[in-house]
């Protein structure tokens, strides 16, 4: 379903420097179904040697500057992603930018938890309100015509660890990073809380684990190359429904328990 990207008019990725966001922007424009306009957004545009040469050989790639633990630089993104859009709207809204604090019980701090949560758990919140406005204006045009990334629609990138379900018996013993799993349990929540806000509006809002990725954050020993795993999420981004409307969905398509 990756192809229904062609009716996606605009798309923001946050986190597009490296990594995962690096990947989609990538996949996006060599894919062949590539949205009208991709916003790919990083900390530090001008170190983003990789997303510059994507944005010099496509014209429709537009990078903007953004601090996602920053809410003046929230709002200043959202006054550009205006001006980008105009009365369109924003369709997509990817938020990927994510960090892992590695911390166990004996490590563990208040200031490695608050710097995980305020990355993983508070940005993505923040900048979905800057955003709302703008994915109100796309859904706006499309009432009537369900639910999906054609309308608007809010993607939180998780991960499986942050499942309280699924952390118990033998799967208790791995990863035990306080900051990170407990930063995306608190994102699957956020997820949940927009749905339930956002549904009115006809804004679909969903959780995706994009599964262990060999990338800075994953490391060398994960079993998925980034070209993998953003096939297949983008392939389950493109066939969201509203059937899928505060769903936590595994990069497979398979519904994963919070």
């Amino acid at each position: 379903m990756a192809h229904a990207f062609k009716n996606c008019s605009n798309l923001m990725v946050t986190g597009a420097s490296r990594g995962l966001g690096l990947q989609i922007v990538e996949s996006l424009v060599t894919g062949g179904f590539s949205p009208g306009k991709i916003i790919a957004t990083a900390r530090n545009p001008d170190g983003a040697k990789e997303l510059q040469m994507l944005a010099e050989e496509h014209q429709h790639i537009h990078i903007i500057k953004l601090d996602v633990t920053c809410q003046e630089s929230i709002e200043r993104a959202a006054s550009e992603v205006e001006q980008l859009v105009h009365e369109e709207g924003l369709n997509c809204l990817i938020n990927n930018a994510g960090i892992n604090v590695v911390a166990n019980l004996e490590t563990v701090t208040a200031d490695k938890m608050l710097e995980n949560f305020h990355t993983n758990s508070v940005a993505p919140l923040m900048i979905t309100k800057a955003m709302l406005p703008l994915l109100k204006r796309a859904a706006a045009k499309g009432t009537g015509m369900g639910m999906g990334i054609h309308r608007a629609a809010v993607i939180n990138m998780t991960s499986l660890l942050g499942s309280v379900e699924l952390y118990w018996g033998d799967r208790a013993n791995t990863f035990k990073w306080y900051p990170y799993r407990t930063s995306k349990s608190a994102l699957n929540m956020v997820t949940r809380c927009l749905a339930v806000d956002l549904e009115a509006d006809g804004i679909l809002c969903m959780a995706l684990h994009p599964g262990w990725v060999r990338t800075d954050m994953g490391g060398p020993e994960a079993p998925l190359s980034p070209e993998d795993s953003i096939s297949c999420v983008l392939s389950v981004i493109g066939g969201l429904t509203e059937k899928d409307h505060g769903s936590f969905l595994h990069y497979t398509g398979e519904q994963l328990p919070w």
